[in-house]
């Protein structure tokens, strides 16, 4: 069995495409083979910041031999009266490269086997070019030359390899050949190939470790190792040191670790200002002591050996120290301000220029926050926090630290409301009024932080709404949908059962132009990103839409609640029956609605009693406090008396009285069935 090897020779991609870059060659590769038809053993990535590479392993000699049946017209409309081939039949035919002499006839049609020889791997291979490599997508491309053709870096040279032989193709005038690059530095002139299967040796002897996995594992053993021989403690397993391992991995191609120290006057400043200072602007990674305390030293990777490794420790110290002698003094300066001279400040920061300033949204945030806080029943302190905190929670904005450490606001926030005597839940919660930062992130801890958040993110959602500044497409410049989610984890982590709909009605009422947006669109938006988030936790498409559907209810706690139980429900042996007899309910139900109470007196049969007597004493309000699965249980309970009343009981009757009786008796079910959804939605499997 034979090995191919594809490499494409980059100028230096950016680290943060590296991954997905390499990613997309093997999805391509995958498809690009199972549309020819060629099999193989495995498809080995490979890639540095310098090449993106495959090799197929046990390569099939030939693609498969495909036969296929392909049914044509009939056989009236492929014969004419005097049996001769039709149009339709010859051009059938010549369709499928055949002639009518090829025709089998079964069933009522005339057929065609159409038979398909493998074709040679190497003549298949010779297309990857085309059909691979200039096909691939990246979300940041250059041009070069005088080329009309965008990459994600420019081409400087690709191998291609059938086992020992070149296969030739070229993507612009870049042709292919057995020759590639090593390290940069370290061995830059041109290294030959003799063999696909000596890839990984041969680059290795040139000083590259192109398996990015093996790389990244020398790095982690690397790092480790050096912590260990210091007694340091070094933490590789949270997600920003494994983001940052990642990074690391994707800008060197012979990695070598090492630790470098600073002066320890400088862990007089706030952790995390030394921690940013180290992993975001220098990709360095922290060590502390085996409790936990910073430690003036750091370990950073190299991309080269151990050569003049002293030299580069000591440029790595220097550019450091210059970080944090900025981070020391922005610092100090800004303990010299109070929060009202920030705030003075932050009256003239912009927000949006349709929208107003930073001030005036948080003034708007502070009116929500109230609301929301009120709904949830917070006692006076907490109210008296909550208003506090929305004063004050954007102040940072205007310190020279955030100025140079963007990364940190609000978290210096927190530091500094702090340090200049604010309550530490007020301090808290300008922490965690960002938070969840991304789509999977932490909520807000403490309640005030939560409230805070919830309508921080409500106010953008509202007056971007009114600025008629909404997201399309896949396109959220001011994201929106990451608020959007942030407001529905907040609320169903925190188990906070608040009806969005008066909220916010009477807040666009209360604020004017700015806040005058559609709030049914609004709510609308915040819907979606529930079905998202329960669509992402495996739930069935159907149970999602019949769940979200008849949304009166918006509360998103209550509407995820009632798909959760949707979907607990759907796997028990009686749901199909439950589901068939509710649907039937409502669909009679909605032709006529009504609020007329049920009278008894009207009953023609045992069936519209024994109905009425298990729905007449339900307290709807009761049963929806109780929650969906109350409701879903209270509803199933009804599947047997419901079925009897459709079997003894017509509900459309000549008699009116008797009739409207009946259909007041559908509407109590119809209303309790309302607060499960719209039943109609789900596919019965």
């Amino acid at each position: 069995m034979s090995t191919f090897l594809l490499e494409i020779g980059l100028e230096e991609v950016p680290a943060h495409l590296v991954t997905s870059s390499e990613n997309q060659l093997i999805e391509r590769t995958r498809n690009f083979l199972a549309e020819h038809r060629l099999t193989v053993g495995a498809i080995n990535p490979y890639s540095t910041p310098r090449r993106l590479a495959v090799e197929l392993t046990d390569v099939a000699e030939e693609s498969e031999s495909l036969s296929e049946e392909k049914r044509g017209p009939s056989i009236e409309r492929a014969k004419d009266a005097n049996g001769e081939w039709t149009k339709a039949a010859t051009g059938f035919a010549r369709g499928q490269g055949a002639t009518p002499d090829d025709f089998e006839t079964r069933d009522g049609y005339v057929w065609l086997t159409k038979h398909t020889e493998g074709v040679p791997a190497k003549d298949i291979l010779v297309k990857i070019g085309a059909e691979v490599v200039s096909e691939m997508k990246f979300s940041t491309y250059m041009k070069w030359a005088n080329n009309a053709f965008l990459y994600v870096r420019p081409i400087r040279w690709l191998v291609a390899l059938f086992d020992k032989e070149v296969v030739d193709f070229h993507v612009l005038d870049v042709q292919t050949g057995r020759v590639t690059r090593g390290h940069r530095f370290l061995s830059n002139e041109h290294v030959e190939i003799s063999s696909a299967d000596d890839y990984v040796s041969t680059l290795e002897s040139a000083s590259v470790v192109v398996n990015a996995e093996v790389r990244k594992n020398a790095i982690r053993s690397q790092l480790t190792a050096i912590a260990k021989q210091n007694n340091w403690s070094l933490e590789l397993d949270t997600d920003a040191a494994q983001n940052l391992l990642e990074e690391v991995n994707n800008i060197v191609e012979l990695p070598t670790a090492f630790a470098g120290t600073f002066d320890k006057k400088y862990l007089e400043i706030p952790d995390e200002v030394l921690i940013t200072s180290m992993r975001e602007h220098q990709r360095f990674f922290f060590v502390t002591n085996h409790d936990g305390k910073l430690l003036p030293h750091f370990l950073s990777v190299r991309n080269g050996n151990q050569e003049h490794l002293d030299n580069v420790i000591a440029g790595n110290e220097k550019v450091l120290v210059a970080r944090l002698e900025d981070a020391e003094f922005f610092y100090k300066e800004d303990q010299t301000k109070t929060i009202a001279d920030y705030m003075e400040k932050v009256k003239k920061l912009v927000f949006h220029e349709k929208i107003g300033t930073v001030y005036e949204h948080m003034q708007r945030t502070g009116v929500l926050a109230q609301a929301l806080a009120q709904s949830l029943n917070f006692d006076e302190q907490q109210l008296s926090n909550v208003s506090r905190a929305a004063e004050i929670y954007k102040f940072d904005l205007m310190t020279g630290m955030v100025g140079e450490f963007d990364e940190l606001q609000g978290i210096m926030g927190e530091h500094y409301a702090k340090l200049f005597g604010e309550n530490p839940a007020v301090a808290a919660a300008i922490k965690e009024h960002y938070m969840p930062t991304s789509a999977t992130g932490k909520i807000a801890e403490s309640d005030i932080g939560a409230v805070l958040a919830v309508a921080d993110k409500l106010d953008a959602i509202v007056t971007f709404f009114a600025a008629d500044l909404t997201p399309s497409g896949s396109n959220d410049p001011y994201g929106l949908r990451r608020a959007a989610t942030g407001i529905v984890r907040t609320l169903q982590e925190k188990n906070w059962h608040i009806a969005l709909k008066p909220v916010l009605t009477q807040f666009a009422q209360s604020q004017g132009e700015v806040a005058a947006a559609d709030i049914t669109a609004v709510l609308e938006f915040i819907l979606d990103r529930v079905r998202k988030l329960t669509l992402d936790d495996g739930v069935r498409q159907d149970l999602v839409s019949a769940g979200v559907s008849r949304s009166g209810n918006t509360d998103v706690v209550y509407l995820i609640d009632r798909i959760n139980v949707l979907a607990a429900h759907s796997k028990d042996n009686d749901f199909r029956d439950v589901i068939e007899s509710l649907t039937r309910v409502d669909r009679l139900a909605v032709k006529q609605l009504t609020n007329d109470s049920v009278d008894p007196s009207l009953f023609e049969n045992d069936a519209e009693k024994e109905l009425y007597q298990a729905t007449y004493a339900l307290n709807l309000s009761h049963l929806v406090k109780e929650g969906a699965d109350e409701v879903y249980t209270t509803l199933a309970g009804l599947q047997s008396p419901i079925s009897t009343y459709f079997e003894a009981t017509m509900v459309n009757t000549e008699n009116a009285a008797v009739k409207n009786n009946r259909y007041a008796q559908l509407n109590v079910i119809h209303r309790l069935i309302s607060e499960l959804g719209d039943l109609e939605q789900i596919v019965i499997k």
